[in-house]
């Protein structure tokens, strides 16, 4: 080369780089300096935003480490144009290659990929449904939760076991809802997945239930829970299922049961795709079962025992009987409210409302007491609903012919003694109920309203058969413990003149009450003391309640059965000194009696059955009753 030939290719070269640096150097002012990679500040909310996106959260995304797999194997662009023939191939590669990690990925794609596909859609490829995609995401899940293999089980510090959890348990609820339908179809067959066809068996054994005892199963996490001040929930591996149960003659009322679905996988990924493996759709009670074992291993069940609850009270009847109830004195046909069907080996809870009230009231403290893996256990929770404007005397007796015949029918050969550990609680006016279930009150009743004997009463039979149940109580056998919470057991200062007249005006005694008696409660006149003021008309709950009412007196003199224990709660409002104060309806000297077993003294207004305090202190009794049987 000589040296023009030279001079000329270096003078090229030397403008072409030249050339290459003026437009870069204008392509950075362009692009305001940015590099191609580098870092962008986000605020520590956005951090980990980016950090957890998955598809759970964000429908159709998969996480870097999902995208790391498929980086891996070329597949990303594959995905990007194409997921299911990615999840195809994918799986193609994990019958070779044991890495935990592509069963993560696996999972995750398959999960959002169901998310892009609508409910009812068959993918043209594989001829597969968008709730068979979900199912398959649960298996991928499984795996790699809880299969074993050549890599050790994942870290739960690690972030895709977490999510893995809660791919599984929401990746159920998709895979066994019903087309276009907001329940369940839990049942055994055959279903068809990438892997190949998986056929499933559907055991119940240990729920104690069957199939036909349900008529509906709805997924826990498909709903949001209100007016409970915590939803009860333990973490875990299994679908929360509210599993409503059909109406009996145990349950009139029908009940939901919290139910953990949890579906074991037989075979690793190579026996389900030679058609060796299978898969059992297992169903627990939640009042029963935490955990189940899996491959010698212990693995806790997620749980939702608020929403079963929740769904029960999920009636506008049962929040308006309390006043309809009271004010027109309404028929109740069904005394005993059941939230749970009857199950042998679980003590009985019953629990008795106050004036006004309904069975609703307890609500806050069962979420809260069910909540204890012991206490849901051992006890079962009963709701007494009654009408709260009749005498007390009178309600009192239509209690213990309830518990009565609950008994018998539940229990006819009596072959359960937690029947007869019966444990009963009552707020307010049901404090003096439940108070009537334990003690035998001989004939002080009716030495209050008569001198002459009862026997010689000369008053038409169905009056004198009423007045006997009335007035004659015997503690029920099988109650061996009772808790008054802000109870008047001297009655309430707010049942003054003024205020008995006035309810009097407003309200209805209940129907079969008035034709029992009340049409011919004037031959009761020169037989019987009545109480001044009531000329010859049915005394109300009101009435009963009455600070100084003999009937009062007799109550708290009337002893406990032997071997029944008491306990009691009571409310004064913050700032009231304790022993002249009260709860706003109840003073604290009517509440207070002698040689109850403990007192709990709770700062709070009249109505604190659902006052955390006073649910802990039922806790606390409940399981020292345990321990005393």
């Amino acid at each position: 080369m000589n040296t023009h030939t030279f001079s000329v290719v270096f003078i090229t070269r030397v403008s072409r780089f030249v050339l290459y640096q003026a437009g870069l150097a204008v392509f950075l002012l362009l692009t305001g300096c940015a590099s191609p990679i580098g870092i962008t500040k986000v605020t520590p909310e956005q951090s980990y935003q980016n950090a957890t996106a998955n598809p759970l959260s964000h429908a159709g995304k998969i996480n870097n480490d999902t995208k790391a797999v498929l980086h891996r194997f070329n597949l990303l662009e594959l995905y990007n144009q194409d997921p299911q023939q990615a999840i195809l191939n994918l799986h193609q590669t994990a019958l070779k290659d044991d890495r935990r990690d592509l069963l993560f990925a696996l999972a995750e794609m398959s999960y959002a990929y169901g998310e892009m596909l609508p409910e009812n859609t068959v993918d043209a490829l594989t001829t597969i449904r968008a709730q068979d995609v979900f199912l398959q995401s649960a298996v991928y899940a499984y795996l790699y939760l809880l299969s074993e293999g050549k890599q050790s089980l994942p870290s739960p510090y690690d972030n895709r076991f977490r999510e893995a959890c809660e791919l599984y348990n929401r990746a159920l609820d998709h895979g066994f809802k019903r087309v276009n339908g907001d329940d369940l179809v839990l049942k055994g067959g055959v279903r068809k997945l990438t892997s190949g066809l998986l056929t499933i068996s559907l055991v119940t054994d240990e729920l104690g239930w069957k199939p036909n005892d349900f008529e509906a199963y709805y997924p826990s996490d498909a709903y949001d829970v209100y007016g409970f001040t915590v939803r009860n929930r333990t973490p875990g591996l299994g679908l929360p299922i509210i599993g409503v149960t059909n109406k009996t003659s145990e349950a009139p009322n029908g009940g939901a049961l919290p139910i953990t679905a949890f579906l074991r996988i037989n075979g690793n990924l190579r026996d389900l795709q030679a058609g060796r493996g299978s898969a059992i759709l297992e169903l627990y009670s939640a009042y029963d079962d935490s955990e189940v074992v899996v491959n010698g291993k212990q693995v806790p069940l997620q749980t939702d025992t608020t929403a079963p609850l929740a769904y029960r009270l999920n009636d506008p009847e049962l929040w308006n009987v309390g006043l309809k109830n009271f004010f027109y004195g309404a028929q109740v046909e069904n005394h005993m409210l059941l939230v749970q069907p009857y199950q042998p080996g679980r003590i009985p809870v019953v629990l008795v409302h106050g004036t006004v009230s309904s069975p609703v009231a307890w609500a806050e403290m069962v979420n809260t007491l069910r909540n204890d893996p012991v206490l849901r256990k051992r006890y079962q929770f009963w709701f007494y609903e009654y009408t709260s404007n009749a005498p007390i005397v009178s309600s009192a007796a239509i209690l213990r012919e309830t518990l009565t015949k609950m008994v018998e029918r539940l229990d006819p050969e009596h072959k359960d003694p937690a029947m007869s550990e019966m444990v009963i609680i009552g707020h307010s006016q049901g404090g003096l109920l439940t108070n009537l279930m334990a003690v035998d009150s001989g004939n002080r009743f009716w030495r209050v309203i008569s001198d002459q004997s009862f026997e010689s009463l000369d008053v038409d039979p169905l009056i004198k058969a009423n007045m006997s149940k009335a007035l004659f109580f015997k503690s029920l056998p099988f109650v061996k413990h009772v808790i008054y919470i802000s109870t008047p057991h001297r009655g309430s200062f707010l049942t003054k003149d003024w205020v008995r007249n006035l309810s009097r005006r407003l309200m209805t005694l209940p129907i079969d009450l008035v034709k029992g008696g009340g049409a011919k409660f004037a031959q009761l006149s020169g037989q019987v003391k009545m109480p001044p003021g009531l000329n010859d008309k049915l005394p109300t709950s009101i009435d009963g309640m009455t600070p100084g009412n003999p009937m009062m007196k007799a109550l708290v003199e009337s002893p406990l059965a032997p071997g029944v224990i008491d306990n009691s709660i009571i409310a004064v409002l913050p700032g009231l000194d304790i022993k002249t104060g009260n709860d706003g309806v109840v003073e604290y000297s009517s509440a207070h009696i002698d040689n109850v077993e403990s007192e709990y003294i709770v700062r709070s207004g009249h109505s604190v059955q659902g006052h955390p305090l006073a649910i802990e202190e039922v806790r606390r009794i409940l399981l020292k009753h345990l321990n005393q049987k």
